[in-house]
């Protein structure tokens, strides 16, 4: 038989498991994979444990469990102001990752263009390309991570169909500002560009600023996917639980995608969500709390070589090592790993096109113990 064509000739295995493959080979601290060691709620946990117990182990409604559908929509009525209904604009999700997929996958047709910034979380171009859509890479300003509004608007052609936004950013740390908000609607404004905003992380902010989600911007809104994780809010990424919220004519061609593919999500996990978001409001402090563990990292880390830039937001932190080497980003961190014992990721695994600006992120969503003991190590580098 002969061997069928690749459909991601270009990919292999993804940076994460590669790092944390060689993490595990040399009894690394892995500081790479961005999920939490320590526990997630035990409110939470045990609202799911009841549901089991009282019998919510079958499949629950294709588009979510309405009830958890409904708190999403009261609160982000709270939080955001937006306009919402849970019948119609929510729809629950195996992971964040999943949501975008579906998304992309929705919308995209043979040779349509997506604007995509880089560094880019790593499913957004091979998601774009199994669609025979077209990735269009945009590079943030190093060492700030801003967007350059005026070269996305150099991008623009009578084929782009999307562009995807990603606040706070993985795996820069850097976050939207309202002025960039009004720049992406002017952009788009008598368009029918529609976008993706992965807001995975949005309640891991910093320094006191405002999550500016496109659910603000109602004229944005009407041409947004937008895409979230309980995983990240609730520190149990294994749970791969996230949603979707759009506009009623866009989430209906979501669902149409959503229900031949996964059909219907976790249901015990959906009723204890439910129930806890009825009774909590905990993700309000979520990100005092992660800033305490950046604050915690950041300030170890001074008596390193490694120079660090700012996080405004995620589970990450990049940091310069052009005072330690001259090895590639790839390089620099398999090195780490196999001489000193911490992992790390190396941001050039975020671009599509060659980039080395000799910075690697970290993970500092850890317990202390295991970030001092990192620590530790990197200041024998």
């Amino acid at each position: 038989m002969q061997p069928f064509k690749s459909k991601l000739p270009e990919v292999g295995t993804t940076i994460f498991t590669e790092m944390s493959v060689l993490a595990n080979q040399h009894h690394a601290i892995n500081l790479g994979q961005g999920f939490p060691d320590y526990p997630m709620p035990e409110a939470l946990v045990a609202k799911v444990a009841a549901a089991m117990h009282e019998g919510n182990n079958q499949y629950t409604h294709m588009n979510g469990y309405p009830k958890l559908r409904k708190q999403l929509a009261q609160k982000y009525r709270a939080i955001y102001q937006a306009d919402l209904n849970g019948e119609t604009n929510i729809t629950i999700t195996p992971g964040g990752t999943y949501a975008i997929y579906t998304a992309l996958t929705t919308v995209l047709q043979t040779n349509d263009e997506v604007i995509v910034f880089e560094p880019a979380y790593d499913s957004y171009i091979p998601t774009i390309e199994l669609n025979g859509a077209v990735a269009v890479p945009v590079p943030m300003q190093h060492p700030a991570y801003t967007i350059d509004w005026d070269l996305v608007r150099s991008k623009i052609t009578s084929r782009t169909r999307m562009i995807v936004i990603n606040s706070p950013h993985n795996p820069t740390g850097a976050v939207l500002q309202p002025e960039d908000m009004v720049q992406l609607q002017a952009l788009v404004e008598d368009t029918n560009i529609l976008i993706v905003s992965d807001e995975v992380y949005e309640h891991l902010i910093f320094n006191g600023l405002e999550h500016q989600s496109v659910l603000r911007y109602p004229e944005l809104l009407k041409r947004s996917f937008v895409c979230f994780s309980f995983g990240k809010t609730y520190h149990c990424t294994g749970w791969k639980m996230g949603y979707c919220i759009a506009p009623e004519p866009l989430m209906q061609e979501f669902r149409k995608v959503h229900q031949f593919n996964c059909f219907s999500c976790n249901t015990p996990m959906q009723v204890g969500l439910a129930n806890h978001l009825e009774e909590n409001k905990d993700y309000l402090v979520l990100g005092l709390m992660m800033q305490e563990k950046k604050d915690y990292f950041e300030k170890a880390m001074q008596n390193t070589r490694f120079k660090a830039l700012p996080s405004y937001g995620s589970y990450f932190q990049l940091y310069d090592y052009s005072a330690i080497s001259e090895l590639s980003e790839k390089e620099f961190a398999v090195w780490l790993t196999r001489e000193y014992g911490v992992t790390t990721i190396p941001v050039s695994a975020f671009y599509k096109m060659p980039v080395e600006n000799k910075v690697v992120r970290f993970c500092f969503a850890k317990q202390e113990s295991l970030l001092d003991a990192a620590v530790e190590k990197l200041l024998q580098v």
